[in-house]
């Protein structure tokens, strides 16, 4: 299986990184036998910018590019295209292992300064064994201002054999002064056909079922997996969808907006309780705790640290999952419009036609974009650090008076 296969309906992008790899393995090619390298003029460059909304599949385009950049198939050599996807390159950086590739994902609110000088220190060495000295920052968005200005320099003057693959979703999300200096790929939603096949070829999932996974979530590769194979991921779905028919008073309107947000904080603990407890237990250990649980002098900062990063996933998670929640209910009103408005567009929640026909029927299009308004600043307003309830509350208000 080559290192393209997981990228689902993107072809001109894999096209793109294809003639990229084919380039940059002529590049090493060429320095290892004396030959002066040149990259100007050619389909390769040292900084990537991958942008695209959620499920297109930023993070797997970044990594099998650095797997097609490490490949060392001899079949490459004969004409082939690098990144087959078996060889030792290829297959230690898609499992992760690889020395010479770094891939930064955090859970975190956001990356600092600290942690991106040590990373961009990194980047500065020659590869340890590998073609490259590749960077997959999955989570460039989440920079801060200075951790960004710590990283342009890197970008700006990279080490000869350092690419860096910034993730993010949209082009505005990274510095200008960063993104200027990427070659930019913009990557598509992802076709509801191309998600629904793959779920039936890889994961055994049943046809219907895959096809209504992969049309609720509008071509979400992940979270049409997880609706799939999810029989709680499937329930949440639900109670998020019949909001809009509860809603007819105030009082309706505050109880909803309080069980999606503790919803939200349920799914998120189920997410980080596993992992925090298994990451303290291994701290603790590492620190020498007694028996009696009792931690040896001077280590208290140590796991207040501790205690702070698992704080701050935690809220990440819950931001994340009442997120989900906001984009299924905007999809709900999307469906209206459509019916609305009289377009042929497929229904993205066809198993909930009855509710989106009936609200349709009772409703005027600009009473649903006033709704999917509101919906939008609700997401702004958690994005500015707004209290989640408040947030919530202020929506289904809206929602009810829209």
């Amino acid at each position: 299986m080559a290192v393209w296969d997981d990228l689902i309906g993107q072809d001109r992008v894999t096209e793109q990184l294809t003639a990229a790899a084919r380039d940059a393995d002529a590049y090493v090619t060429a320095a290892a036998s004396g030959t002066e390298p040149k990259l100007s003029g050619s389909a390769m460059t040292h900084a990537w910018l991958f942008t695209g909304p959620p499920g297109s599949g930023l993070a797997t385009a970044a990594r099998a590019f650095a797997a097609a950049l490490q490949c060392v198939s001899p079949d490459r050599a004969l004409g082939g295209v690098p990144g087959c996807g078996f060889c030792e390159g290829c297959h230690t950086t898609l499992v992760g292992t690889h020395a010479d590739v770094e891939v930064i994902h955090t859970d975190q609110l956001s990356i600092g300064v600290k942690e991106t000088r040590g990373l961009v220190r990194r980047a500065q060495l020659s590869p340890s064994g590998g073609r490259w000295q590749v960077v997959v920052h999955e989570t460039a968005d989440r920079l801060t201002e200075g951790a960004a200005n710590a990283l342009l320099k890197a970008v700006e003057e990279p080490a000869p054999r350092t690419v860096w693959l910034l993730c993010a979703p949209s082009a505005e999300d990274v510095l200008p002064t960063i993104r200027s200096r990427c070659r930019h790929l913009v990557l598509r939603t992802p076709p509801v056909d191309a998600v629904a096949d793959t779920l039936i070829r890889r994961d055994g999932i049943e046809p219907d079922v895959a096809l209504a996974a992969a049309r609720a979530t509008q071509g979400h590769i992940d979270r049409a997996r997880r609706l799939a194979t999810d029989e709680r991921a499937r329930a949440r779905r639900a109670a998020v969808l019949a909001l809009p028919t509860r809603i007819e008073d105030v009082g309706d309107a505050l109880r909803a907006a309080q069980q999606l947000v503790d919803a939200a904080n349920e799914d998120a603990k189920e997410a980080v309780e596993e992992v925090d407890a298994k990451e303290t237990e291994e701290m603790r250990a590492a620190l020498g705790a007694s028996e009696g649980g009792r931690l040896p002098r001077g280590t208290a900062e140590v796991m207040k640290e501790l205690e702070k990063r698992q704080k701050s996933r935690s809220t990440r998670a819950k931001r994340d999952s009442l997120d989900l929640a906001l984009i299924d209910l905007t999809a709900f009103y999307r469906d209206v419009l459509a019916l609305q408005l009289g377009s042929s567009v497929a229904l993205a929640n066809e198993d909930v036609r009855d509710a989106v026909e009936r609200i349709a029927a009772t409703t005027r299009p600009e009473q649903t974009l006033r709704r999917m308004e509101a919906v939008l600043e609700c997401r702004r307003a958690i994005d500015r650090n707004v209290a989640p309830l408040l947030a919530v509350e202020a929506m289904t208000v809206a929602l009810r008076a829209g």
